[in-house]
């Protein structure tokens, strides 16, 4: 199958053309949340970048389980065009309702919006542009880096997370990963796929706050 072909103004000079790469395989997220949930992360990259924002200060349950929610109180999918341009305050008081999609529901509104409009300006609202034309992991996780709340170790986190849960797979994605893109590796949330993965990378999580704890003690 001949790649599709699509122009994205936002990171390409006027007139030029970038082959959509076939990276994505069609491999299906098993995270430790409901079916209905990790169905909605498999098939909306949209709402795979949110649940990745959101993944802070809240357990991982609840932050990838909050694009899911997010569709309830709307009533349908939103697109990158219609959060973008949704009104900022309206917005917060979706991610508010009880319960609140975060710890921090009005500040993470504002940022969700901020990351929508960055996916419309720079891949034309289609946020799995972001990782379906990246030629090399290199540049993949540049692009992640770019989005609004992808801090270094989030960037690679989530390169990870694509290729080992999603078949994300440009040449040197593992390398652009860093210790996160780790064949068995179970250290972040590119790595849980059950429950007993899932308290592997928490026992890892723990063993590692507590090596900080140890070392900013002595």
């Amino acid at each position: 199958m001949t790649p599709s072909i699509r122009i994205h103004p936002g990171i390409l000079s006027p007139g030029v053309q970038l082959i959509r790469l076939p990276w994505r395989t069609a491999v299906p997220i098993s995270l430790p949340v409901d079916d209905e949930a990790n169905e909605l992360l498999t098939r909306n990259a949209l709402a795979l970048l949110i649940a990745m924002l959101l993944d802070q200060q809240v357990p991982l349950e609840r932050a990838f389980s909050a694009p899911r929610d997010l569709v309830r109180r709307l009533g349908h999918e939103p697109s990158a065009e219609e959060l973008a341009t949704f009104d900022p305050e309206a917005l917060a008081a979706v991610f508010s309702e009880r319960p609140a999609l975060h710890r921090f529901p009005k500040a993470m509104a504002a940022r969700s919006q901020e990351l929508a409009k960055l996916i419309v300006s720079e891949y034309d609202g289609d946020a799995a542009a972001l990782w379906n034309t990246a030629p090399t992991g290199a540049e993949l996780l540049k692009r992640v880096s770019a989005l609004p709340g992808f801090g270094a170790a989030k960037a690679q986190i989530f390169v990870a997370l694509l290729g080992k849960q999603l078949g994300v797979r440009p040449p040197g994605w593992r390398e652009a990963a860093g210790p996160f893109g780790a064949d068995g590796s179970h250290v972040s949330v590119a790595d849980i796929t059950d429950d007993e993965s899932l308290g592997k990378v928490r026992s890892h999580k723990q063993a590692m706050k507590a090596a900080a704890k140890a070392k900013a003690g002595n």
